[in-house]
């Protein structure tokens, strides 16, 4: 499970599904409705949010706006409520590590989409996260 710190706009279609599919995943544990992934780490930061639904659904909106930005048809109602507004701390040293490591795979899987990015130094986080000073993530696996 990759549940992106960077904004999905950088995801080429393969990993754009592939996040919509995971954060719906990521949305069925969060609700209790599945026993497998209840102890996956990229969970901890929706977790920790004092109300994870809420996050979760926040962050599938924004994945929902790319995708249909894009022209691809993600079922809408798939997204829960969102109450409030939801920001989750994420660190500088998380978003750099996974920068690098989908300019890797965008490398492989779609010379095309990593040509478009690659000379990007800064990347935008995806909108839920505000960045803060840190290293690599503890619950990243390096």
């Amino acid at each position: 499970m990759r549940l992106w710190t960077l904004h999905p706009k950088y995801l080429d279609p393969a990993g754009l599904v592939a996040l919509w599919r995971e954060a719906l995943l990521a949305r069925a544990v969060l609700r209790g409705e599945t026993k497998g992934y209840r102890h996956h780490p990229q969970l901890l930061r929706f977790q920790s949010h004092p109300a994870p639904r809420s996050a979760i659904n926040a962050y599938l909106a924004a994945v929902l706006l790319e995708a249909e930005s894009r022209g691809y048809s993600f079922d809408a109602t798939k997204v829960g409520p969102v109450r409030g507004t939801i920001r989750l701390r994420a660190t500088a040293g998380q978003v750099e590590y996974e920068w690098q490591h989908l300019l890797n795979k965008l490398a492989r899987r779609n010379p095309a989409v990593h040509h478009q990015w690659i000379r990007t130094r800064s990347p935008d986080p995806h909108p839920v996260f505000r960045i803060v000073a840190g290293d690599v993530e503890s619950w990243e696996r390096v």
